[in-house]
């Protein structure tokens, strides 16, 4: 079973993000339906290796904290493979990112290499673009310099479940995790 955990995006956030979308010179825009804030891609695993892992994110307790999605900017080194909108700076989704962590290894899965870089993927490029596709994409994330999404609070986290098909993945939520202001347990969403 292929799994990540991730930030739910509300439909205000969602609206803005299709909107940056309009106008994409090239790639594949991301359906509304699979966007949202990776806070740690967990892999293929058992279902067994799934249910340790929703079983250590119960433990974790965390306070809810506001998300600011700003900027846009690609991933890759000689040729864009994503398209993000980023994130500001923000303390508490770097120790939320840690806690998700924490349960991964208690749950004995490997966790993801690199930095935490938080962003939305809001869309995906093949291989080896034309340099005129390059150009218009460059002029329109130079024009989208300044996005800013509108604010919002992080009330959860969800564990998903992802399922590759050729039109894209498909997300199917597992468990929700809430954020409370004075920490706390979790309930899942079975």
């Amino acid at each position: 079973m292929r799994s990540f955990v991730a930030l739910p995006l509300p439909d205000p956030v969602l609206d803005s993000l299709e909107s940056l979308q309009a106008g994409l010179p090239a790639g594949r825009p991301s359906r509304r339906d699979t966007l949202h804030l990776t806070l740690a891609f967990v892999g293929e695993h058992s279902p067994e290796a799934v249910e340790a892992l929703h079983e250590e994110l119960e433990r974790i307790s965390a306070p809810a904290f506001d998300v600011q999605l700003t900027g846009v900017g690609t991933f890759g080194k000689s040729s864009p493979a994503v398209l993000w909108a980023g994130v500001e700076k923000n303390e508490a989704l770097e120790a939320l990112h840690g806690q998700v962590l924490s349960a991964m290894r208690r749950a004995q899965l490997p966790v993801p290499p690199g930095r935490f870089r938080p962003h939305v993927t809001i869309a995906r490029f093949g291989r080896g673009q034309h340099p005129d596709c390059l150009r218009r994409l460059a002029g329109f994330i130079a024009a989208r310099a300044a996005f800013r999404a509108p604010l919002f609070r992080a009330t959860g986290f969800t564990l998903y479940r992802s399922t590759l098909h050729p039109e894209g993945a498909l997300h199917e939520a597992l468990a929700s995790y809430p954020l409370h202001p004075e920490g706390g347990g979790a309930e899942a969403a079975r």
